[in-house]
């Protein structure tokens, strides 16, 4: 009788120890920015991401299925997929700014990502949003909704927020390629530190 309880608990001790060192896929859901546009290769900041999460002795693949160009409706329209695909642990939702850099309606923008939280949440995933700002050559009210829309959705869905992925960029031209939109190979560490604080306790805790 004793040799069975012991059996018992070791099967549950081993179980809880191979749950905990479970990998937990991370699905990166983004656009350009997280695409390695104009960048080599493994460099841009979700490579970085990998060996981040090396170096902190996370067991955490990543799928990056971000597109140049992709836009909050594109990014809905695929997500249902690569949750029944991946079935991952956290999604990191990187999604408005070709919304906003077109003009396209806001109310529209902040519906697809509401709706990209729920379709994540419903698939039993943690999500990370990350938050995004527009020059001011859109109009201060423009602009202004549409930074605050990555926090609104936040509060209101109760996930994680990284609030500006370019945060430490605004005023340093030469870390942005020619067309002023993409940050260069250097630049690539601050967006992953930008990242990083926002994502590591959904990994972690």
């Amino acid at each position: 009788m004793q040799l069975l309880r012991f059996l018992v608990l070791l099967i549950g001790a081993l179980s809880m120890s191979c749950a905990y060192s479970a990998s937990k896929t991370i699905l990166v859901l983004g656009d350009s920015l997280s695409a390695e546009y104009g960048l080599a290769r493994g460099t841009g900041w979700v490579p970085l991401l990998q060996q981040r999460l090396a170096t902190e002795k996370i067991a955490a693949p990543i799928v990056n299925a971000s597109i140049s160009g992709e836009t909050t409706s594109g990014g809905l329209a695929r997500l249902p997929q690569l949750l029944q695909q991946h079935h991952p642990a956290v999604v990191v939702i990187e999604l408005g700014a070709n919304d906003g850099l077109r003009g396209l309606s806001l109310t529209a923008a902040e519906a697809n990502l509401r709706a990209m939280i729920d379709a994540a949440h419903g698939d039993h995933a943690k999500v990370l949003l990350v938050g995004m700002q527009l020059p001011p050559n859109y109009g201060p009210d423009y602009t202004k909704k549409f930074a605050a829309m990555f926090g609104k959705l936040a509060k209101e869905s109760k996930t994680a927020l990284a609030p500006f992925l370019l945060a430490g960029l605004e005023d340093k031209p030469q870390l942005f390629q020619p067309d002023h939109l993409h940050p260069v190979q250097q630049a690539q560490p601050t967006l992953l530190n930008n990242v990083w604080p926002s994502l590591k306790p959904l990994l972690t805790k």
